[in-house]
């Protein structure tokens, strides 16, 4: 019998002067979750089940960029996506473009469980989630009047919002060009994305990850970022489970998630030298951050933005929440 650990988090890259409000908020909803999981673990619960369970948990409060609360298009709705993946055999479940299906982490468990794919998107995806009877609601659930004024500075300030809920003061009207920040090429206003994801090892030594968002406040519709694709955004594997956050386009590019296990396995390494590895060498100019659970019942949070909200416990009795380095 090994060690338990769990790691939660909601967004990599934190506006410095967010509000104490916000960030006391922030705080208390990963603590809230941590506890969810940690009486799960003690309960012997299974890793995937407690991934499922607490990034569910994420999705259903709006507080953070994931189901209810989600980013919206920029036409307004909102498209979510979600992955999970069981590291004992690396089975796994994705979906996109989901518009109705109150927890997208669930639909992505039952693709993996249910299904002979890995990933499905749009209606494809929503059609199997009738099919499969789970709990489904009219798009605006999810949208949430925060969203709807933030969309509208976005749109004035022709821009990708990532933490919409930071008050852009004089933003609106900036020059979006100003911005030194990227994405591929292209200027963003501020940095602040708030994916929520889930990473557990459970007594067995058993890893899984879960990852779930609702992508970037005004983005075009039928945009795909990092947190549904197996390898990019999420990873497991027998080795360790990470689930990744920030600019979704550095993650695809280099491939983030899968690379940490990578590193373990053909290296040889740890799982804090590999995280701290790709972190500083996978990223070229993206700012992004993980989380991240070995089969040793370490756990490990590692990014190269500013902040990251993370929570993480272990089975020793430590347990910390944070947003800052």
């Amino acid at each position: 019998m090994g060690k338990w650990a769990i790691a939660v988090h909601g967004g990599a890259g934190i506006d410095p002067n967010l509000p104490v409000e916000r960030q006391e908020q922030a705080k208390q909803l990963l603590t809230r979750c941590l506890n969810l999981g940690v009486a799960a673990l003690r309960s012997n619960v299974s890793a995937i089940d407690v991934v499922e369970l607490v990034v569910r948990e994420l999705e259903t409060d709006p507080l953070f960029n994931s189901g209810r609360g989600s980013a919206l298009t920029e036409n307004g709705t909102v498209e979510m996506e979600a992955s999970i993946m069981d590291g004992t055999k690396r089975r796994c479940g994705a979906v996109s473009g989901i518009t109705t299906v109150k927890n997208p982490i669930s639909l992505a468990r039952l693709v993996m469980d249910k299904s002979p794919h890995s990933y499905l998107a749009f209606s494809g995806a929503e059609e199997f989630a009738r099919k499969q009877g789970v709990e489904t609601v009219d798009n605006e659930y999810f949208v949430t009047e925060d969203n709807v004024g933030m969309l509208k500075l976005a749109k004035e300030a022709n821009s990708i919002l990532f933490d919409y809920r930071v008050p852009l003061i004089g933003c609106a009207g900036a020059a979006v060009n100003d911005s030194p920040l990227q994405m591929n090429g292209l200027p963003i206003s501020i940095y602040a994305p708030e994916t929520v994801g889930c990473v557990v090892v459970d007594r067995e030594g058993r890893c899984a990850a879960g990852t779930s968002t609702g992508g970037l406040m005004n983005k075009m519709m039928g945009r795909i970022g990092d947190s549904p694709l197996i390898g990019a955004g999420t990873y497991a594997s027998e080795l360790c489970g990470v689930s990744c956050t920030g600019e979704g386009e550095a993650i695809i590019r280099s491939t983030l998630a899968r690379d940490v296990s990578a590193v373990m396995e053909y290296k040889g390494v740890g799982l804090q030298e590999a995280v701290d590895y790709v972190i500083k060498h996978r990223l070229d100019d993206g700012f992004a951050g993980l989380i991240a659970v070995s089969n040793k019942g370490e756990v490990v949070c590692g990014f190269n933005s500013n902040g990251m909200f993370r929570g993480c416990a272990t089975e020793d009795g430590f347990m910390e929440v944070a947003m800052w380095e």
